[in-house]
């Protein structure tokens, strides 16, 4: 099977910045779309950033022009590059791929995986 891993949350003051991982592993053949969510307490989970396997990316509004997404196919590693962050950022940041992983010796299958999420707090 196929696990993702979310690393590098924590605390920050308003105005600073984090840098998010995250890493797949498993029997993995390739790996489409990778995205990022996130959600707030009381909140629903929300998409903040999409990269596909072609690199390109999408942003919401909200987070449009202070992060970052990218990715290291050879590593199976998804970033997301925050800056300038605002107390409105704080949750739990998810990871989600898309990926092509062999079942058996001659099998493959394309399934959804999402990672356990990693705290973000922005306070002062």
């Amino acid at each position: 099977q196929v696990q993702l891993v979310e690393s590098g949350g924590g605390l920050v003051q308003p105005g600073g910045s984090l840098r998010l991982s995250c890493v797949a592993s498993g029997n993995i053949y390739s790996i489409y779309d990778m995205n990022w969510y996130r959600q707030a307490p009381g909140q629903e989970r929300v998409l903040v950033a999409t990269i596909t396997d072609t690199h390109s990316t999408e942003y919401s509004e909200s987070v449009k022009g202070r992060f970052t997404v990218s990715r290291d196919n050879a590593k199976n590693m998804m970033y997301l590059q925050m800056i300038n962050l605002e107390p409105e950022d704080t949750a739990v940041y998810y990871c989600r791929a898309d990926v092509n992983y062999y079942t058996g010796y001659n099998s493959r299958k394309v399934d959804r995986f999402w990672g356990q999420g990693t705290q973000v707090t922005v306070s002062s």
